[in-house]
């Protein structure tokens, strides 16, 4: 397999530096993080959060950070400070090397899959998007899964606007449904 930075020094930034007419590669949009979100459903549940950070730390292969609820809302017994969730921010080599495997590895392992939304852009050219579970991943042992948890996948790019983001995303090999 190629690795996903070489891939974007040697053919992506010529790509985009002859499609879209840039002065110098230093214009060229880049990806700077991937952010990747894990909730829990029950705010404060221990054995929960315990399963959820591990999955992520195994997926990710860096430590987790939790998510703490920001307001209290009553109706759902959520009082601030409580941790709700966790997340990882990845850079540089670890980023590469876990979108390689999201688009190489995890997303054809999906059933009936037949590409990711491309409408998970946001105006500056950043890319959400949600998995449904985490047992797509091979790292993930589905045995010992408790309970199927979902993820929200950020792709955080200096891009500045939605075509830029796309077409960035879309060079890396992103499988965008028709």
């Amino acid at each position: 397999m190629v690795a996903f930075k070489e891939m974007y020094t040697d053919k992506i930034v010529p790509e985009l530096i002859k499609s879209r007419g840039y002065n110098n590669k230093m214009q060229v949009p880049r990806l700077e993080k991937i952010v990747i979100n894990m909730g829990v459903g029950v705010p404060g549940d221990r054995d929960e959060l315990k399963q959820v950070a591990s999955d992520l730390a195994k997926i990710t292969g860096q430590k987790p950070v939790m998510t703490l609820a920001r307001n209290s809302v009553s109706n759902f017994r959520l009082r601030e400070g409580m941790a709700i969730g966790c997340k990882v921010t990845l850079r540089g080599a670890r980023m590469y090397e876990f979108m390689q495997r999201l688009i190489m590895v995890a997303l054809p392992r999906i059933r009936d899959f037949r590409g990711v939304s491309g409408k998970g852009f946001d105006q500056q050219g950043n890319y959400t998007l949600g998995l449904t579970e985490q047992t797509i991943f091979p790292e993930i042992n589905p045995d010992n899964v408790k309970k199927v948890q979902g993820m929200d996948i950020s792709f955080v790019t200096s891009a500045t606007s939605k075509d830029e983001g796309y077409e960035l995303i879309k060079l890396f090999g992103m499988p965008f449904a028709k």
